[in-house]
């Protein structure tokens, strides 16, 4: 097995409804969940349906591993003051294919694409942009401890 961090840039968006009854703006934000970690872009405030967000997060990956649910969902989310937080549209990337090739070459990328954001009936809302980037550890740097968003996760 192969331990290494996925590095996730979150451009942009394009698209997205407004989803506000009385007229005001959205403010979107982005949650990405890569298995059972998550991660929470900044909202945007002011850019409405094609926020900006040029955003940087990283996941631990094993691979192989577990489940075998390559795959990093992003969702755009509205917030909302007085209520819940609203879902805009959610996109989902594969991933084995990059993280085998990062195995084997040393690391690989997929460079900022466009993804459809689709709706919660399956319907076409907008759009998002994003690039990933796998990079395997040295296998000796495996089983030191590292820090993600504040938290110490180890092997042991």
């Amino acid at each position: 097995m192969t331990i290494g961090i996925m590095e996730v840039v979150l451009v942009n968006a394009k698209g997205l409804r407004n989803t506000e009854l009385f007229g005001g703006g959205i403010d979107p934000y982005v949650l990405l969940q890569y298995k059972s970690q998550e991660r929470k872009s900044n909202v945007i405030r002011g850019e409405g349906g094609s926020p900006v967000w040029n955003e940087t997060f990283k996941f631990r990956v094993e691979y192989p591993g577990g489940d075998d649910q390559y795959k990093l969902i992003l969702s755009v989310m509205d917030k909302d003051t007085f209520s819940a937080d609203d879902f805009l549209g959610q996109a989902i990337i594969y991933l084995e294919d990059l993280l085998a090739l990062g195995v084997e070459k040393g690391s690989a990328e997929l460079h900022p694409s466009k993804y459809k954001l689709v709706s919660c009936d399956q319907s076409y809302c907008g759009e998002i942009q994003v690039g990933v980037t796998f990079t395997p550890k040295v296998q000796e740097e495996a089983y030191e401890e590292e820090e993600f968003g504040g938290w110490k996760e180890s092997e042991y």
